[in-house]
């Protein structure tokens, strides 16, 4: 049984937007913190965007005012994406973990942290 499914990849072209959804297990959503983490082909995984259970979130400087993360009551986690560009091509996965501490924690290591991750989901942006 999957505990994190993601949805709502495509193919944008530069300036278009996107909204990625998590679906997450009861279990999952209620005790992690959660994040999306991405990776280009030939490049490491790169996180971009966490909310931990109290709703506080943390960004990359890299999407910082184009990406918002959040939360509703349904254990639904996404990340709507806008300004999108070329760079943003990625698998986006959704990822989560019950000892990530988010403002303690520097982002640029969550990848190598996370204990739960989905199947990912493709989001192209054409120049």
């Amino acid at each position: 049984q999957e505990q994190l499914a993601e949805s709502g990849g495509g193919s944008v072209p530069t300036g278009g937007s996107l909204k990625l959804s998590c679906k997450a297990s009861g279990y999952i959503y209620h005790n992690n913190t959660m994040a999306w983490i991405r990776q280009a082909p030939g490049k490491q995984r790169e996180a971009v965007a966490g909310m931990n259970t109290n709703g506080k979130t943390k960004y990359a400087d890299s999407v910082k005012g184009r990406f918002t993360i959040s939360r509703d009551n349904a254990n639904n986690m996404y990340l709507q994406l806008d300004r999108l560009q070329p760079e943003d091509t990625a698998m986006y996965y959704c990822a989560a973990d019950p000892n990530v501490r988010l403002v303690e924690i520097d982002i640029r290591v969550w990848p190598t942290l996370f204990q739960y991750w989905g199947q990912g989901t493709q989001v192209t942006v054409s120049s």
